[in-house]
């Protein structure tokens, strides 16, 4: 099995088979616009933006599964990606990203590179802890999906060879994506 064996509907509601991106680099990362992280997607745009010509593509899945951080329809986020962050990347339908309805590409991202911890000798990572802790203590038990912005990187070949947990800023990825092309 490999990320090229699924296929995902974007924001449109359009059938899209991943192995489109064979060759490319690839962030696949879960989003909401409501959550404090939100700003991230204006950082993933500037990635998008600056190697797309080489090969990177992004493909963000909204979820609806943290603390109701994206309640509208496919059309509402799309619209508050384009106007509010100037998103041009692919973006696909609201997707399950934890439980038991977590969608496929989604359970195998996280079987493939499950859950490490949070780097604690970084002020936002421990931050981000402690709020899991108090509140969501039952997350950190798992290899799931934490909560929205958790990004994975993949090669050309389809290897993940990372994942950045949410308080991570993708601009601090770029090294890693300069070297994939």
């Amino acid at each position: 099995m490999s990320i090229y064996d699924f296929k995902v509907n974007n924001i449109d509601g359009k059938e899209i088979e991943l192995s489109q991106y064979k060759g490319k680099v690839l962030i696949v990362v879960n989003t909401a616009t409501k959550c404090g992280f939100a700003p991230q997607l204006e950082d993933l745009q500037k990635l998008y933006i600056k190697y797309k010509d080489k090969g990177l593509e992004i493909l963000g899945f909204p979820s609806n599964q943290f603390e109701n951080q994206e309640p509208g329809s496919n059309d509402d986020i799309k619209n508050v990606c384009s106007i509010n962050y100037g998103v041009t990347f692919n973006m696909f339908e609201k997707s399950e990203v934890r439980g038991k309805e977590t969608s496929p590409l989604f359970k195998y991202l996280t079987s493939e590179k499950p859950f490490r911890g949070f780097n604690l000798n970084d002020p936002e990572q421990k931050f981000f802890n402690a709020f899991l802790e108090e509140k969501y203590p039952h997350y950190l038990l798992d290899d799931s999906i934490k909560w929205n912005f958790t990004k994975f990187l993949i090669d050309r070949d389809g290897k993940i060879i990372g994942r950045f947990e949410s308080p991570v800023d993708p601009l601090s990825m770029e090294s890693y994506i300069e070297a994939l092309l």
